[in-house]
């Protein structure tokens, strides 16, 4: 019996006592209920560097993903955080959390191939392929993006990976929130190989990715000249970055319409606008925005609420995946 086994097993016997259960990977993004494993379910299955597709376990751990794939000089589109240093395969498909890079290389969801997950009746399924020409039909594997686990025990995934950059380099602008906004938008008009944008304590830090020549090019263009610190992105990402040190507190993230108009002076805005983190967890949201609050020991709370449509086909998912409610129960996806 492999490990793949035994986590099946797990859950039929989880269903057959009436007993709820929380899915974990390294526990960096913890959920609530006594804890099913997937760490020792890890390793890469399958990995096509000329297909740019690679298929791991869900509890490989993305520090070894991401070296496989830098060795190939390949990487992850989505970027997923490593809170505290950790996270897997697993984890980052549940969360749904996309780096720095989203809105130019696209999200977790947009990079999912196919799964095989363990539902909640402890069937053993396979959704999607291994290779983007073989993708078709309903698109149910991108379904446990963002779900928290909530659906079923994610076993292993299939991905798509891109070619690494040849250059890149980062800009410091100093600035206020209104100009640093104006300054994205702009920008965004243009055909610049941009590849990351934050807002922060007085300063627009810009990432520029490419060719070494077209990385030239659009620094000459944008009269741009001030070198920021590379060592910025992966400290948002992995919410290291002075702003998220205050962890006794709650902190809100907004989700922001493409080319909306957040200024908040105390914020933390990326994405080219698109994303915002703020310690106000009653700032005003612009026209078509969403809130989530994250306070120490609770369920994230989101504003507004989903409308009654919605919540209606997201109960009917869950009832078909897991109809005895066994996975990560409290926990909304």
């Amino acid at each position: 019996m492999d490990e793949a086994d035994r986590l099946q097993l797990a859950v039929s016997e989880c269903r057959r006592l009436s007993s709820s259960v929380a899915i974990v990977g390294h526990g960096s993004k913890a959920l609530l209920g006594p804890p099913l494993s997937t760490q020792n379910l890890s390793g890469i299955i399958d990995y096509r560097p000329e297909e740019l597709v690679v298929t791991a376990w869900a509890g490989t751990s993305l520090d070894e993903l991401t070296g496989v794939l830098a060795d190939k000089s390949q990487m992850l589109p989505f970027d997923p955080p490593r809170f505290d240093g950790a996270g897997t395969l697993g984890g980052a498909l549940a969360s749904g959390l996309s780096g720095t890079a989203r809105p130019w290389r696209g999200s977790v969801r947009d990079a999912v191939l196919g799964v095989e997950i363990v539902n909640g009746r402890g069937e053993r399924l396979r959704f999607g392929g291994s290779v983007m020409k073989n993708v078709a039909g309903y698109d149910v594997s991108r379904l446990m993006v963002g779900a928290r686990g909530t659906l079923g025990i994610v076993l292993s995934a299939s991905v798509r990976v891109l070619p690494m950059p040849a250059t890149e380099e980062t800009l410091a602008v100093p600035c206020d929130a209104g100009e640093a906004g104006r300054l994205v938008r702009d920008w965004a008009r243009q055909p610049l190989p941009i590849t990351g944008t934050c807002y922060v304590a007085d300063t627009l830090h810009l990432r520029l990715s490419g060719s070494a020549a077209s990385v030239a090019s659009a620094r000459s263009a944008m009269g741009l000249g001030e070198s920021g610190d590379p060592g910025l992105w992966p400290a948002v990402r992995d919410h290291a970055h002075p702003y998220f040190a205050d962890t006794a507190g709650a902190i809100t993230r907004l989700s922001l319409p493409r080319g909306s108009r957040f200024d908040a002076e105390d914020a933390l805005i990326e994405w080219g606008g698109c994303q915002a983190w703020s310690r106000n967890d009653s700032v005003g949201l612009p026209e078509g925005a969403f809130a989530t609050t994250f306070s120490p020991g609770e369920q994230p709370a989101t504003r507004p609420m989903a409308d009654a449509a919605t919540a209606k086909v997201t109960a009917r998912l869950k009832r078909a995946f897991d109809p005895d409610g066994i996975f990560n129960p409290g926990v909304e996806s």
